[in-house]
């Protein structure tokens, strides 16, 4: 478009290419054993063991690794426990609310610096944008397999939903526009959706009386 602009060429040769469809349904969140891997492989290792709130606070979060490492104290609420992100991947602001494991990373970092500027720092109070020098390594050691940054988003956001959350309150905090992103964590609250369904099913007392000699129906696990 840039070369049209400028009178370079008179069409887009890419413009009939035709785009794969992207698969977005990936959901790989981290397990309870796999946590207590990584952390003890972090844990286990003094470069990476400063690093250790950077897990906690993206766990806690649910943030994007953008968001996360351009968070700055003017945009972190303390009274009222609320991180701010004035815009989102979607251009959209999003304001997630701080549980007590977020809040003890948190001010973990406060103590590495003044309380100005970046808020995440490693131990020496140096100001960090990335993380891959000590997370790759660490999910290696750990011998966590298929997993990303990103994926401790998909933790965030599953966890809520196995424990109950309903789908809009997860949007939210994820900041999506919509529940077309986030329903591809529904399925992991499918107790609760048992639930819903039996508050329909016919009352024991007046199901209608099986019949003596209807045929027995075994179902196959």
């Amino acid at each position: 478009r840039l070369a049209i602009h400028n009178n370079k060429v008179e069409k887009n040769p890419a413009r009939g290419i035709e785009r794969e469809t992207e698969n977005n349904s990936r959901v790989r969140f981290l397990t309870a054993d796999e946590e207590r891997k990584l952390r003890e492989a972090i844990r286990s290792n003094p470069a990476w063991a400063d690093h250790e709130p950077e897990l906690d606070f993206a766990v806690n979060t649910g943030l994007r690794h953008g968001s996360m490492y351009e968070l700055t104290w003017e945009t972190i609420d303390l009274a009222e426990k609320v991180a701010s992100v004035p815009r989102t991947k979607n251009g959209e602001p999003v304001h997630i609310p701080l549980n007590s494991d977020a809040m003890r990373a948190l001010m973990i970092f406060r103590s590495r610096g003044n309380g100005t500027g970046l808020v995440v720092r490693r131990a020496s109070g140096e100001p960090l944008k990335y993380n891959t020098f000590w997370f790759v390594p660490a999910v290696r050691a750990a011998g966590v397999k298929n997993f990303r940054w990103h994926d401790l988003r998909h933790t965030f956001a599953s966890r809520l939903r196995q424990r109950g959350v309903p789908l809009g309150n997860i949007a939210e905090l994820l900041g999506h526009k919509g529940l077309a992103m986030t329903r591809r964590y529904a399925h992991l609250a499918i107790s609760n959706l048992h639930d819903a369904v039996s508050r329909i099913q016919t009352d024991t007392a007046a199901a209608p009386q099986v019949v003596a000699d209807a045929p027995k129906i075994e179902l196959v696990q």
